[in-house]
Formats: C-alpha cells, sequence, structure tokens
C-alpha cells in the first residue's frame, strides 16, 4: 500500500520517496512494524485471553511438570497473523502475485489452526481436530495453493521444475507434459506436481506445530527459519546472485523478503512474551500459520527440498 502511494504515485513530487522501490527498505521497515504491533498489542491480547478463559489445556497424562502451565493464554498465533498480514499490506508490492499467494497460505494454514484451538476451547480439552480431518483441510488448503501456481504456470509466470540443492544443472520438471495432449492422462501429468507440494505444504505446518513444545522452542527456530528465507528469496530473485549461487531465479520473488522479514519481525516480538516462563502461547492457529508460510515460501522460490531435508 505504501510502495503504490508513496513511490508509484508521490516519488516524481518528492523525491525521497524513491527509496521505497528498494526492497531491503522496505523489508527492514516490514519487519519493524510486525515486530511494533505485538511488541505494543501483546498484553492486551494476553489480558483479553484470560477474560474469556482461553487457556492451554494439558494432558492428563502427560508429564507433571507441565500441569502448571494450565491455564495459559493459547491461541496467541492470532496476533501474528495479524501483525504479518498488515505489515505486508503496508509494505509490499500488492501487484506481485506472489505476495497474494503466500498470504493466502499463511491465512489458511492458520484458519484450520484456528479452528482447531477453537475445538479445544470448547470442549475444554487437550484434543481438538481429529488427525484426519487436520490432514483433509491441509491438503484442501494445498491444493488451493497448486491451482493457484498452475495458472501462473500458465501465462509463464512460475514454474514447476525444483531446484536440487549442491547439484548443477539438475532441474527435474514435475509436470509431465506428455500427458497433457490425451484427455485420459490429462489429470495424471499433475500428480508428481501436486503430491511434491502437498508433502511439502503439509509437512511444513504439522512440523512446526509438532515443535511447539517447549517454551520459546517453535518461535526461536522460526526466527532462524524465517531470516534464512529472507535471505533465499532475494537472492532467488535477484539475477546475478540467483546464477553465481546457481539457484533457480524466480522474477519477482524478491517482493518475498517483505513478507519474510514480517515474519521475522513478528516471531521476535512473540519470543518477548514466548520465552520461559510463558506468558502466552501461539496454539495450532500459530503453528499452522508459521509452517504454511515456510512451506509456501519454499515452494515459490524453489528450495522445497533445503526446507525439507
Amino acid at each position: 500500500m505504501l510502495y503504490w502511494l508513496l513511490y508509484e504515485k508521490l516519488f516524481h513530487t518528492f523525491t525521497p520517496f524513491r527509496v521505497f522501490q528498494y526492497n531491503t527498505f522496505r523489508t527492514a521497515f516490514a519487519s519493524l512494524t510486525a515486530m511494533f504491533l505485538l511488541i505494543v498489542f501483546g498484553p492486551w491480547l494476553i489480558r483479553k485471553l484470560r477474560e474469556f478463559q482461553i487457556g492451554q489445556h494439558i494432558r492428563e497424562d502427560g508429564p507433571k511438570s507441565h500441569m502448571k502451565k494450565a491455564g495459559t493464554p493459547t491461541m496467541g498465533g492470532v496476533l501474528i497473523v495479524i501483525s504479518v498480514f498488515i505489515s505486508t499490506l503496508l509494505w509490499a508490492n500488492l501487484r506481485n502475485p506472489y505476495v497474494w499467494i503466500a498470504l493466502f497460505g499463511m491465512v489458511s494454514f492458520g484458519a484450520i489452526g484456528f479452528y482447531d484451538d477453537y475445538t479445544k476451547v470448547r470442549k475444554m480439552r487437550n484434543l481438538g481436530l481429529t488427525a484426519r480431518v487436520k490432514i483433509l483441510l491441509q491438503l484442501i488448503a494445498s491444493l488451493t495453493i497448486g491451482f493457484f501456481l498452475l495458472l501462473l504456470h500458465a501465462r509463464n509466470a512460475y514454474s514447476t521444475n525444483i531446484n536440487v540443492p549442491f547439484v548443477k544443472n539438475f532441474r527435474p520438471d514435475l509436470l509431465i507434459d506428455g500427458m497433457l495432449g490425451n484427455f485420459w492422462t490429462y489429470p495424471l501429468a499433475f500428480a508428481g506436481f501436486y503430491f511434491f507440494l502437498a508433502f511439502v505444504l503439509v509437512g511444513a505446518s504439522n512440523a512446526v506445530n509438532l515443535t511447539d513444545g517447549l517454551d520459546g522452542l517453535a518461535i526461536g527456530l522460526m526466527i532462524i527459519a524465517a531470516g534464512a528465507m529472507t535471505m533465499l528469496t532475494y537472492v532467488t530473485g535477484h539475477a546475478k546472485f540467483a546464477e553465481y549461487l546457481d539457484l533457480a531465479r524466480v522474477p519477482g520473488a524478491s517482493e518475498l523478503t517483505i513478507f519474510c522479514g514480517a515474519l521475522t519481525g513478528a516471531s521476535i516480538g512473540f519470543l518477548w512474551y514466548n520465552a520461559h516462563p510463558a506468558e502466552i502461547f501461539m496454539g495450532d492457529v500459530g503453528s499452522l500459520a508459521l509452517g504454511g508460510s515456510l512451506g509456501t515460501i519454499a515452494v515459490l522460490i524453489k528450495q522445497e527440498i533445503l526446507l525439507v531435508f
């Protein structure tokens, strides 16, 4: 929004606004904005969650040391999602389709986590959605993202090839072109693409979800992962850097640095309240949203294998 207003519309009349064309400048401020929103509104959210008695339920068969955490406000990931969303809208170029796909990935997986958390709170137990239902919803979100990517592929704005780390000039195509010409084999042409996409997205979202078991653990690792993705999105969208590092170049992917920077800033802000002793937990709404974001970014910049392994 600010990119469109201050750079595209007003920099002709006030040349200092030209600074908004630089991804590095907007990434830094996106990170600071998201962190500021978390730190400022964190205490308010903690008070509201306590007021509505939205607390963590502990399994009775779990470690006795965890019982003292019962009642700690949960679903703090809602503020992470909102902060990243607002920060990205403010600082990113909203004409870039990759930005919207990344936001959709975060929000869709976050919505699944929100539904799971809401079920736990409503039933007042540690078990929310069944594993089967949760996986089904994650697959639907993954297939929807895949559909958007194939629309970009049809416009030559996205490649279905994958980048294999440490192997030069080897980028296998997940789309089987030979099957596209036959009516009966047409659906099979996309099978490899969708299977791999679902594996990455569902795996990434559940990986963060499983990691979220100790105070500050998942969000601390998320800071590292999001920071790494910030660097990767920048070099992937840069022609010279991508060629030098033998990365699959994705034109326009550097705009995703703003989204990744917002993820990093929001994670740092949330860590302030999630470090031991935790004042708030992110819940599934946070862990699934963060994991889904990492998976979506990896798919967009062709670093799926690097993320998984």
